[in-house]
């Protein structure tokens, strides 16, 4: 993957070499987002203005990159006419772009899904579903996932047993019909060696391989850019964005956001209801942001 990120330096512009400044010194070249609770509303609709501003922070000299467990095309299709002008860090880090052009691509051990696949066959309220670049395997009824705003499942296909070796798996997640803390718990003691399990939503649990977060995701970008962490905001409210958030030069969480997130976070900021994403993007643009020390 070094290789496959150095042969990409070839289209950069350069523009990140700027980046705004406070009180004269380099400041911010890099802002990262969680979406869903955290950049989008509570509909899960970008909201008004954001295009605009995140226009004009790069048109300063930073980048922008939505970090979401979800999707490359799933997130691609929310940003419309600045959607190849900015970078995303997709399926928790399994999917990473820049600039409309794909930089990381990871996926899962099929021999490591199968011991998941027999874990959670031992237990009646746990469905698994996995996910390749284009389609949703479902591993059980569709009635037994209840959907959440956040939680899509795309192209749909009803499997019986995981898609065959060949077929790149990039996403893992687990519904619960009940206490999905408990179950994350039970799973990290028996596949901790394999994979983290992160709560996410209200019953869903985020199956991520060892050592592929966000944070993993958003490094290979910097890399290309020459950005360091203290050059780097992120903003998150759920536990696929610890590692983000601890990563980040200043980590800060909504207030929506987990408990345990909200106390690793440098600050903490108003509810994604009330565009305060977007208003701490805007004090970076104007000047006013002052870094965690």
């Amino acid at each position: 993957m070094k290789g496959q990120v150095a042969g990409q330096q070839g289209y950069t512009t350069g523009l990140y070499n700027r980046a705004i400044r406070w009180k004269g010194q380099s400041l911010i070249k890099l802002i990262a987002s969680d979406m869903d609770g955290t950049f989008l509303a509570p509909d899960c609709s970008v909201p008004q203005g954001s295009f605009d501003l995140i226009n004009q922070l790069r048109e300063q000299g930073v980048m922008f990159v939505a970090a979401s467990g979800r999707r490359y095309d799933s997130l691609h299709a929310w940003f419309g006419p600045i959607a190849d002008q900015i970078g995303y860090v997709a399926s928790s880090g399994a999917q990473v772009y820049d600039a409309g052009h794909l930089v990381g691509h990871e996926t899962f051990s099929h021999a490591a899904l199968y011991r998941l696949k027999r874990m959670i066959d031992v237990f009646d309220t746990l469905h698994l579903l996995v996910f390749d670049d284009t389609h949703t395997f479902m591993l059980d009824d569709v009635i037994s996932y209840m959907p959440e705003l956040d939680k899509d499942m795309p192209h749909q296909v009803r499997v019986d047993d995981l898609p065959a070796p060949q077929v790149p798996i990039i996403k893992a997640s687990i519904y619960c019909d009940e206490s999905p803390m408990d179950m994350a718990y039970v799973l990290s003691r028996e596949l901790g060696s394999d994979f983290v399990f992160a709560p996410s939503g209200r019953r869903w649990i985020d199956v991520l391989p060892l050592k592929l977060n966000k944070a993993q995701g958003l490094e290979q970008i910097m890399r290309l850019h020459d950005i360091v962490p203290q050059e780097v905001v992120a903003f998150g409210d759920s536990m696929n964005d610890y590692e983000l958030l601890r990563m980040a030069g200043t980590g800060i969480a909504v207030s929506n956001a987990r408990y345990a997130l909200r106390q690793i976070a440098d600050r903490v900021i108003d509810a994604n209801a009330l565009m305060s994403v977007q208003a701490t993007m805007q004090t970076i643009l104007d000047g006013s942001f002052t870094p965690a020390v």
